[in-house]
């Protein structure tokens, strides 16, 4: 009786709340929400992670001491990665930062170069993360964990200051605005440790750089960054 109660119930949802693909508008099983396989294939991956001296590594070559660095997606555009991006960062759609981080673990699960200790995701400044409710690279770190088996610390660094916004910004100029904005607030969870410092996007790569340096001053501490999108030029 209670499995019959519990199948009707699932039908009414279904019926009143269909669970639609992001991407495509195509309609998917209940209870999964998010992208629907067509619309996973259909991604630009960039299949950096390995790839030693891929693209995303390159940006920080002389800048930041990494062991490794990657991106799942290339970032057009008026692409469908643009789409989801904005969906994730200003539509509150939390399902999906954890589905995109579960195919962005996936893909990091290939490579012996991710086999991080932890996952760290980039912190949002408290106020605008307050206002969002969320930080999206934390939703990522959750769906990476998931696959990969890595303790997630969310609190471990935090964003000091607000700081101006930086797309019309040049590299230096977004250095300067995150310069001395971040702070390790768990060091003795991350010293010694392989950290896997993860964001949504990487443009010039000067935020991740500004973190990832208050990272590095820990001893025998080593960094590597994943982002789930590469928006620079190719």
């Amino acid at each position: 009786m209670t499995s019959l109660i519990t199948s009707f119930t699932d039908t009414l949802l279904h019926l009143f709340f269909p669970c639609i693909c992001v991407g495509c508008g195509r309609e998917l099983p209940q209870g999964h929400p998010g992208l629907c396989s067509g619309c996973t294939i259909a991604l630009d991956e960039t299949g950096f992670s390995g790839v030693p001296g891929n693209l995303a590594e390159k940006k920080f070559w002389g800048r930041l001491a990494l062991f490794s660095a990657t991106a799942g997606y290339y970032f057009r555009s008026g692409g469908l990665v643009q789409d989801l991006m904005h969906r994730l960062k200003y539509r509150s759609d939390r399902d999906l930062g954890v589905q995109l981080g579960r195919m962005l673990g996936w893909e990091l699960e290939k490579c012996d170069r991710f086999r991080a200790d932890l996952l760290v995701p980039l912190p949002l400044f408290p106020e605008r993360e307050h206002k969002r409710g969320y930080n999206q690279a934390t939703l990522l770190c959750e769906g990476m964990a998931e696959v990969l088996g890595i303790p997630l610390a969310s609190r471990a660094l935090s964003r000091t200051t607000h700081t101006l916004t930086q797309t019309s910004m040049n590299r230096t100029e977004r250095w300067i605005n995150m310069e001395g904005h971040f702070r390790v607030e768990e060091p003795g969870r991350l010293q010694g440790k392989h950290i896997l410092l993860v964001d949504d996007v990487v443009t010039t790569g000067a935020t991740l750089e500004a973190c990832g340096q208050e990272i590095l001053r820990l001893p025998d501490t080593k960094l590597s960054i994943a982002t789930l999108c590469y928006a620079g030029r190719l």
